[in-house]
């Protein structure tokens, strides 16, 4: 392996506080907006409809303007990373390997992860590529950012459809994480290592 390349949502950072937040917003208790985000991830739909059928009076980018207006939009915290996530990127990196951070966001979370200084070599977003997961040219594009072969070149992730089977349909070897409602409920028999840290995942690629 020459790269290993990272999604972002549930893979290094939870989703909790994020959604606790537009709880609060929306004034719906955070445990029904919990369940609805997991049920409408579990019918392979759009995270945001949770926040449509919670308020269906709501128009979901209106909204996240009058968030921003309020001083409430994107942000990420030291908290919101897994705990797994600076070890194992940093021991990735000094084993030699290429580190790479890409998944389905819009452009200013790039800086919002740079701002946390994590061990990574480059970190990029759907919304500054133009194109989003599952989508092919999602993973021709990590082929060509990331250092190596597609075979020598790892994406990990947490959800099956998003990232590991259109990873695997690019060349790439992937790495399905076991984390987050999606991770924990559906399985990925096409990945080439299944894991359920971080942790694992480092030290099956560089060793204890």
């Amino acid at each position: 392996m020459r790269s290993v390349v990272f999604d972002i949502g549930e893979t290094l950072t939870s989703d909790t506080r994020y959604w606790g937040d537009w709880a609060r917003w929306l004034g719906v208790p955070t445990h029904t907006m919990s369940a609805l985000v997991g049920a409408v991830l579990a019918h392979g739909r759009d995270n945001a409809d949770a926040i449509r059928i919670a308020r269906p009076d709501v128009d979901v980018a209106a909204e996240w303007r009058a968030r921003e207006a309020a001083g409430q939009g994107d942000h990420l915290e030291e908290s919101d990373l897994y705990s797994d996530v600076r070890p194992a990127l940093a021991r990735l990196r000094a084993a030699g390997l290429w580190v790479g951070i890409a998944g389905n966001q819009n452009s200013g979370v790039s800086e919002l992860l740079r701002a946390l200084d994590l061990s990574a070599d480059a970190i990029a977003t759907s919304g500054e590529w133009g194109v989003s997961k599952p989508s092919p040219a999602f993973f021709e594009r990590v082929t060509t950012w990331a250092p190596g072969e597609p075979h020598e070149i790892v994406y990990v992730g947490d959800h099956p459809a998003n990232d590991v089977t259109p990873a695997r349909a690019a060349g790439l070897r992937a790495a399905h994480l076991r984390r987050g409602p999606i991770g924990l409920t559906t399985s990925a028999s096409d990945a080439d290592w299944t894991v359920t840290s971080l942790t694992e995942l480092a030290e099956l690629l560089v060793g204890p």
